[in-house]
């Protein structure tokens, strides 16, 4: 009710009681008159306080349609912006998931996706000791040990279908660039530019982290397998890999006026299963033009350990030389707890003139056994590490593996004689839990020819026995 109203109900209420007041006080009889325009007084008086009632009741009805009104609008606007706020997606938090080391990756929402960042690196340490016949004095035989690799780098993915992968190597106490690399992926097409990995063969390609035995087969050495800088592509459908580039130098000769080389290396691989056997068949083909102005090719293999420069297998500085042809040859098997290996590799030496071009040949052939409920990797051509099902620290012992191999390296030709190899191996692997290896490796090695003379002639055997402990992520 409103100030002015309630004024003038109380102004109507003072007359009322002025009215009746003579007639109280006198406590006389009202004449006819009298009586009726009292009556007629108190009737428009109550008129008039309906009216007032009528109006308050009406003023209140308002103020509640009001209030009600207000309250809508209110609920309406919470609604809208609720439902605003719905629409407003809040971006998705980065993905870190771990794989030996912490892998990031962008989502979609966000506006990241397609990119990722992973820190990648290895450690190899190498020891052991090369025994020889006692005649033969060399610095490099006894006992020895080296860091074989440290690594750090990193690889990833950006928007697009891109990738790349950086990752240097700080033992023997200098840098040197391992992979640094751009590719393109799309399907199952892969293109790669920069310094990589030629398509020399199985072993080659496979990651140092995976290999059997603690040096790869005499020939990838002596061949002189390595990165280097190019550009090639790979395809890949079903159980057929087809790959092939273009390279020059390693990244560490680049600039270099002794070397200008050029070549091409093509591979062809099939990955068929047979139920739970995944077989593998490989052929490669590599050519190399040594460039203007390297005239000279030298051959030689260290005793299956790096951590010694001695060489018993070396052919010396072979003139005239003017390219590189090479053919390789291989073959796997991986059935459950199961594996073997197979590869061979001819290389020419083409040289100028009317010189004779010799043909030198490597190739090994092994195999493994794991101990325990374990099996070797494979993916996309190439061995793959192994992922221990029992390991250390969850009630496990972690893998055990075993290997055994024959390799055999001739470079022994056209009247070039640099020796030949026959190595007997085993090696026992231990993976207490992924990325973690402790490997042990004995070699009985055969030569004829060998470049070093001992008493008794240039055939006699050593003895290689060395150990390797490794992490990697």
């Amino acid at each position: 009710m409103t100030k002015q109203m309630l004024k003038t109900l109380g102004l109507m209420t003072g007359s009322a009681m002025i009215a009746l007041a003579p007639a109280s006080a006198m406590a006389a009889p009202l004449s006819e008159a009298q009586a009726t325009a009292l009556l007629a007084k108190m009737n428009q008086l109550e008129q008039e306080i309906a009216d007032l009632k009528s109006q308050l009741g009406n003023l209140q009805q308002t103020q509640q349609a009001s209030a009600q009104a207000t309250t809508s609008a209110i609920a309406e606007t919470n609604a809208k912006l609720a439902a605003t706020e719905a629409k407003v997606e809040q971006p998705a938090p980065v993905k870190i998931a771990f794989k030996g080391a912490p892998e990031i990756k962008g989502d979609a929402a966000d506006g990241s996706g397609g990119w990722s960042f992973k820190p990648r690196g290895r450690m190899l340490y190498d020891f052991g000791t090369v025994s020889a016949p006692d005649s033969i004095n060399d610095a490099g035989l006894g006992f020895a040990n080296e860091a074989r690799r440290i690594r750090l780098g990193a690889s990833g993915s950006i928007p697009g279908g891109f990738g790349y992968k950086l990752e240097a190597d700080f033992s023997g106490g200098t840098v040197e660039m391992t992979d640094a690399f751009l590719t393109y992926e799309d399907g199952g097409l892969t293109i790669t530019a920069g310094q990589h990995n030629t398509f020399q063969g199985l072993e080659e390609l496979s990651s140092s982290n995976d290999t059997s035995f603690i040096e790869r087969a005499g020939y990838t050495d002596a061949f002189g397998f390595e990165r280097r800088v190019g550009l090639s592509a790979q395809y890949g459908a079903g159980i057929l890999l087809l790959q092939g580039g273009v390279f020059t130098d390693n990244i560490t000769d680049l600039g270099d006026d002794v070397n200008d080389s050029i070549g091409f290396d093509l591979r062809a691989v099939a990955m068929p299963k047979f139920g739970g056997t995944q077989a593998h068949f490989g052929a490669s083909y590599h050519y190399r033009d040594l460039g203007d102005a390297i005239t000279a090719q030298r051959y030689r293999q260290r005793p299956a350990v790096h951590f010694t420069d001695t060489r018993f297998l070396n052919t010396g500085n072979i003139d005239n030389a003017e390219s590189e042809t090479s053919i390789g040859l291989e073959a796997a098997v991986i059935s459950g707890r199961f594996h073997a290996a197979a590869e061979t590799h001819w290389l020419t030496l083409n040289r100028n003139a009317n010189f004779a071009d010799p043909t030198f040949f490597g190739g090994s052939v092994e195999a493994g056994l794991f101990l325990t409920d374990d099996t070797r990797g494979y993916k996309e051509g190439v061995f793959k590490g192994v992922k221990v099902s029992n390991p250390i620290g969850k009630g496990g012992i972690g893998a055990w593996q075993i290997n055994a191999r024959y390799d055999r390296l001739d470079l022994t030709d056209s009247g070039f004689v640099g020796g030949t190899q026959d190595a007997y191996q085993a090696s026992l692997i231990w993976t207490p839990v992924d990325y973690v290896r402790f490997m042990l490796s004995y070699a009985r090695l055969d030569y004829s020819d060998a470049a070093i003379a001992a008493a008794s002639g240039n055939d006699y055997s050593v003895d290689s026995l060395a150990g390797r402990f490794q992490i990697s992520f």
